[in-house]
């Protein structure tokens, strides 16, 4: 069924089409309208699950966690501040390998206050141990999470999954997206069935005390998981479109690299743009293309190299930095190729953030500033002059 529906509610549907058990959110901007909406699923009946009212997003995360643990199927939902605050918690859901799925709408942090989009909240927490999948749009918010907990179960992943959204762009805009059947999802998701659990029947203890003769074997067993989820994720996205007869996930997506000397890679929304500004420029007899990124965790080391080795230049364009450094993706992309023969040259600029919009100019821009000398990172559309200073 097609049906032109807002991100947030497109997202809410596919929830609720895998039967989570428990749900526990905090509202906040931009991310409430998911969360209402699987919370008026659950008074009405539509989803038989349990949601649990908490007073912060640490206790959210918290609930899931637990729920989780005794083998129940959870989801939660949050942003910005609200995700810093469950920090705490992400890093013990993944921890003890527990297969929570969470919405995230991912909104600028503080201070100062800015309620818009860019992804400098979910880049605070790549290290957490949690897989994380960037979506382009409603379709792809949607079709993510349904994903999500197939990648999340497998036995060999078990590992919680964070499915990322641009806030606005995504949750808040109304897009034709085709909403899967119950019998589509039921035929693509089994039932979740945990090989351990909480239960009277036989108690077990989850993250008990551990010191130094077998914590370091906990991160590489974690690392080993994530190195494991590249071919689940690339397998889940194939069955994924034997079901639902479309094709909508895996590591990463390639547009237009047909001979392509110039490569934008980005994620999120921003490669709508993007592609845009690639047709443009190939009409001009530009051979450029584009590399979306779907996931950031695990990074798909072996696809960039794959896509990127024979290009001249990669133009890493991304809505955070690490500030003091440069911007995640691109410092990824820079490692990923460190050592090649042919290594190509990569610049990283940064655009979009706090919601500032980004225009095919923007795009077209940083592959003119690709042979300047402009200090890395390259911060797009600044302002003519900050405090006296000049910028590209």
């Amino acid at each position: 069924m097609f049906a032109a529906i807002e991100g947030s509610l497109a997202v809410a549907e596919a929830v609720k089409r895998c039967k989570p058990d428990v749900v526990s959110a905090y509202p906040i901007t931009p991310q409430t309208h998911i969360i209402e909406e699987l919370a008026k699923m659950i008074a009405n009946g539509e989803l038989k699950a349990e949601y649990v009212n908490v007073e912060s997003e640490h206790s959210a995360a918290s609930v899931v966690l637990g729920a989780s643990a005794t083998g129940a199927r959870a989801y939660t939902a949050t942003t910005s501040q609200g995700l810093l605050l469950m920090v705490e918690v992400l890093y013990c859901i993944a921890g003890l390998r527990l297969p929570v799925v969470l919405g995230a709408a991912n909104r600028a942090v503080s201070a100062p206050i800015n309620i818009w989009n860019d992804f400098q909240d979910t880049m605070a927490a790549r290290d957490t141990g949690w897989i994380q999948l960037y979506a382009e749009n409603n379709q792809e918010a949607s079709d993510l999470h349904i994903q999500a907990y197939k990648i999340a179960e497998n036995k060999d992943v078990r590992l919680p999954v964070m499915v990322c959204m641009d806030g606005y762009l995504i949750t808040h805009s109304i897009e034709p997206v085709r909403i899967p059947s119950k019998e589509e999802v039921d035929k693509f998701l089994p039932s979740y069935r945990p090989e351990h659990c909480l239960t009277t029947k036989e108690p077990l203890t989850f993250g008990y005390l551990m010191g130094s003769e077998g914590y370091m074997e906990t991160r590489y067993l974690i690392h080993e998981a994530m190195e494991n989820a590249k071919g689940v994720i690339e397998d889940v996205a194939k069955d994924f479109s034997s079901v639902f007869g479309r094709f909508c996930g895996g590591l990463v997506e390639e547009y237009r690299l047909d001979n392509a000397q110039f490569v934008f890679v980005s994620m999120g929304t921003m490669v709508g743009v993007i592609k845009e500004a690639v047709d443009a420029l190939r009409t001009e007899g530009k051979k450029v293309g584009a590399l979306k990124i779907r996931s950031f965790r695990p990074f798909p080391k072996e696809a960039v190299i794959k896509a990127l080795k024979g290009a001249a230049g990669v133009m890493v364009i991304e809505k955070d930095v690490s500030l003091g450094s440069a911007g995640a993706l691109a410092l990824e992309v820079k490692d990923t190729l460190y050592g090649l023969k042919k290594m190509p040259k990569v610049k990283g600029y940064i655009a979009g953030l706090g919601g500032r919009e980004v225009l095919n100019e923007t795009i077209v821009k940083a592959l003119t500033l690709f042979d300047s000398d402009v200090k890395e990172p390259v911060f797009l559309d600044l302002k003519e002059s900050v405090e006296g200073r000049k910028y590209a």
